[in-house]
């Protein structure tokens, strides 16, 4: 009978765990974006890989467009599609606001694009140690 309790509660801790890493992926999004370096741009869908999540990308996007809420300054504006594209733009004050943003940090945007985004792509997963 002691080695099964034991085990429940072994079992217990670590749900405890995984239902903490999913109840604050928000928080978790946010804290990887604001790692993000000035003058460089990472995708919804890399930072759901790091996160241990690779379909999330969406659910990424609806951390950034609540970011906007967060009593901490979280540059959501370095995140974009999985082509470059300032996809989150409606999301922002104004309909320049992201390429504004970006530009501010030297990053070139045509018809809505990040150009040079291969050069410009910073991955979570290798950047913090992952890959």
């Amino acid at each position: 009978m002691a080695k099964a309790k034991h085990r429940i509660k072994a079992n217990t801790a670590l749900l405890s765990v995984g239902m903490q890493k999913h109840a604050n992926f928000f928080e978790n999004v946010w804290q990887v974006v604001c790692l993000i370096p000035k003058g460089r741009v990472t995708t919804y869908g890399a930072i759901g890989k790091y996160l241990g999540s690779g379909s999330s990308a969406r659910m990424v996007g609806w951390a950034m467009n609540a970011s906007f809420q967060c009593s901490v300054a979280v540059p959501a504006h370095r995140v974009v599609n999985r082509n470059g594209a300032l996809t989150g733009k409606i999301h922002f004050a104004t309909p320049t606001a992201m390429q504004e943003a970006l530009e501010a940090e030297g990053i070139t945007i045509v018809n809505d694009i990040v150009q040079d985004f291969d050069a410009l792509f910073w991955d979570p997963s290798i950047a913090l140690g992952f890959e």
